[in-house]
């Protein structure tokens, strides 16, 4: 089956903890995957960023949304355990707990009051009824970062082919390669023998060099140049190249990289516009939202 949203986790994990016991919430997590039946690679799922499990996180978005109604209490970090309200809850037997259910419940209402609810967004939180507020925002995000790649790409293959080597080189000195701008630069560029366009130090000291080939392409990168770069590598003895190009590699190009000695890592018109925004070369912030959580410890009594 799918992962279930967290308004279908409420009323098994509120059931689940029904015991009175405390349990931890990779307990409750564990034992709500068997539940659901799922899968293992179900259970593997992440969210976008790929830090928490997305049936994980919606465990625990079940456990916030209940507990601002009063059923579910966390004595603990990472701890969960049942109150009287949730008892009393489960005796009624409850078809399902959802949102709507938990409107009952004054204190679920009133702390609901200046955050979601009020919200432009919350609307369509209540019908989709599938992400976590977590998970919204970070579907978000993927959208507007895939947006923005495309955008920037876009950018490159209109910009000169002079601009492009130049964007190469920031782009590989921001990622720590190449020493200081100056140093990079005076590397590549107009090199153009054997498949070659440049060379650049690995690290500030030159303990080794990376061969690099860039191509500010439209058609997709055949087998063919990626082992005219190979043998152009050879020929200088070098072990370590890295082809960018703002087009892709054929299947063909790709898996012959993966089976040569020398190691060669090809960088599409995609994965350059990503480095670009994960390392800040071309973009700018326009707005910085900090999600932030308790901290325990500060909490914790002497």
């Amino acid at each position: 089956m799918a992962i279930p949203d967290c308004q279908t986790i409420m009323l098994p994990l509120l059931q689940f903890a029904g015991d009175e016991k405390e349990h931890p919430i990779r307990e409750a997590v564990e034992a709500l995957a068997l539940f659901f039946k799922l899968t293992e690679e179900e259970r593997r799922e992440s969210l976008p960023s790929g830090r928490q499990g997305k049936f994980a996180n919606r465990v625990r978005w079940a456990k916030v949304y209940t507990g601002m109604a009063g059923l579910l209490d966390s004595p603990k970090r990472g701890v969960v355990k049942i109150l009287q309200r949730g008892l009393d809850v489960l005796k009624q037997n409850p078809a399902r707990i959802d949102m709507n259910y938990l409107k009952r419940f004054p204190e679920y209402v009133e702390r609901r009051k200046g955050t979601a609810e009020n919200s432009a967004a919350t609307a369509e939180v209540e019908s989709i009824k599938q992400e976590t507020p977590i998970e919204a925002l970070e579907s978000g995000y993927q959208i507007l970062r895939e947006s923005l790649a495309q955008e920037l790409l876009d950018k490159i293959k209109k910009c000169s082919p002079s601009f492009f080597e130049r964007l190469v080189v920031d782009l590989l000195v921001k990622m720590g390669y190449g020493g200081s701008v100056r140093d990079a630069g005076s590397a590549i560029g107009g090199r153009g023998d054997e498949g070659i366009d440049g060379v650049i130090k690995e690290d500030r000291l030159g303990l080794d060099a990376i061969y690099l080939q860039a191509k500010r392409w439209e058609a997709t990168v055949g087998r063919p140049e990626i082992q005219k770069f190979a043998g152009a590598l050879q020929g200088q003895r070098a072990k370590k190249g890295v082809f960018i190009t703002t087009s892709d590699f054929s299947k063909e190009a790709l898996e012959f990289a993966k089976n040569i000695d020398s190691k060669i890592v090809l960088i599409d018109g995609e994965k350059l516009a990503q480095l670009m925004i994960d390392f800040n070369l071309g973009v700018s912030n326009i707005a910085v939202y900090e999600v932030k959580k308790i901290d325990s410890d500060y909490f914790e009594e002497e």
